[in-house]
Formats: C-alpha cells, structure tokens, sequence
C-alpha cells in the first residue's frame, strides 16, 4: 500500500491541471460547466491565481491578485509550461454568491464567503440560520467536487492527450479572453 505522503506528492499534479482545465473551461466552455450546477448564472476567476512552473531545476511562482489584476502574466507562465495551483473563484446563481479559493494539490476550499443570511429576529431562529448555513457552505463543495467530477471524465478519456491537451495549447496560443 502506497504511504499517504507519497501518494500526496506522486498525485497532486492532478488539481493543478484541473485548475488549469477549468480556467480553459471558465473562457471557452462555460455551458459544459454548468452541468455541475444546473442553476449556475457565473463562474469567474476572482481576485487571485497563483501558478507555478518546475523546470531546468527552478521553481517559479507566478501570484495575480487584485480586483480587475489582468492574467497576461498568467497566459505567460502558462505558454512557460507553468500550472495553477490556486484559484479564486467567484460563483454566482440567481441572486446568491459566493466567493472561494480552491487549492490545487488538495482541493481544499478556503476564503469562503457566502451569501448572507437573514437576520435573526429571535432565539428560535438560530437553528435556520445554522441550517441556511450549511446549506451554503455544502453548495460550494458541492461544486468543486461535480467539477473535479467531469474534470476527471475528460483526464481518463483516452483522447485526452490528442483532443482536450491539444485544445487548451490551442486556447493559450491565442490567449484567454480578458475578462
């Protein structure tokens, strides 16, 4: 049996290329996603990508922040080879929205804002409240999960070399559209 801490460093490659996948999934194939959540209006890169680039023995990270940061640095380190290894995702479905980061290597979800809440007007209502909560919390790992989900689909498929690899070289070519 492999020991944990192998198994961790052997496989996290994995979420850095499904946050790259759904960057190029994010600008070119919004609809596709949205069969992760059917009620789903948006999901954008928010406010912070970090990438990194392991080649010739150096490592290179590359951190965009800030509300309207453009990802012209990102579309370079992508054509470098680089990797995102976090995201910034904001969510939007009808008039709730969320805003989370998603680390690759885990997929741990952390900076989760939710949407508010009702105020509470007595005692009684706390245990809504806690429930609406948790309701919201779950919507979101809900999500990333459906999204790892189909992510998985493509990365399995045999064509994945050929087809979706060749596509998103393609899509980083030309340049992810500015948001």
């Amino acid at each position: 049996m492999l020991d944990v801490s192998v198994a961790y460093n052997r496989y996290k490659f994995l979420g850095h290329e499904f946050l790259t996948w759904l960057w190029y999934m994010i600008d070119t194939d919004f609809e596709a996603l949205q069969k992760a959540d059917p009620e789903m209006d948006a999901l954008a890169i928010g406010n912070r990508i970090v990438l990194e680039n392991h080649r010739h023995n150096r490592d290179e990270t590359i951190t965009i922040r800030g509300d309207g940061a453009g990802l012209e640095e990102g579309v370079m380190a992508l054509t470098k080879g680089a990797k995102v290894t976090e995201m910034h995702l904001l969510f939007r479905a009808g008039e709730l929205e969320w805003r989370f980061s998603v680390k690759g290597e885990s997929l741990s979800i952390s900076s989760l804002k939710t949407p508010q809440t009702a105020k509470l007007e007595s005692a009684e209502d706390i245990e809504g409240a806690v429930l609406e909560k948790i309701y919201l919390v779950e919507r979101v790992v809900k999500l990333v999960e459906q999204l790892y989900a189909q992510f998985a689909r493509h990365r399995l498929d045999p064509d994945w070399d050929k087809k979706t690899v060749h596509r998103i070289m393609a899509w980083i070519r030309q340049g992810p559209a500015a948001d």
